[in-house]
């Protein structure tokens, strides 16, 4: 298999290459019309992270709220605070750790 190296200068910063889109349902397909923009997987990782903060701290407030006032909120509500605040962990978890697993696979590649 050959590849042709057709890459401008202009087209290539650091890590990163717009790729173009060929088929709407491949990743970026939908919002991006086009190009992959230059979204590396350290801001991703970085969204994930702060995403399952906002879930953990919103299970933390509703189980907090629950045994101030167990009036004010659902039990059910809470569960679902609790179980989707640990799946989200669990998931960047996993992410990260496959991460470092894949690194630690290249580096031993040398």
């Amino acid at each position: 298999m050959t590849v042709s190296s057709n890459l401008s200068i202009n087209q290539v910063k650091g890590d990163f290459v717009n790729m173009n889109v060929t088929n709407p349902r491949h990743i970026g397909g939908a919002q991006s019309k086009g190009t992959l923009g230059g979204v590396s997987f350290g801001d991703m990782l970085s969204a994930f992270i702060e995403k399952a903060n906002d879930m953990e701290n919103r299970s933390a407030e509703l189980t907090n709220q629950m045994a101030i006032d167990p009036d004010s909120v659902d039990i059910a509500d809470v569960q679902i605070a609790a179980e989707e605040a640990e799946m989200s962990v669990l998931f960047t978890k996993n992410i990260v750790d496959k991460a470092i697993r894949a690194y630690k696979e290249i580096i031993n590649l040398r």
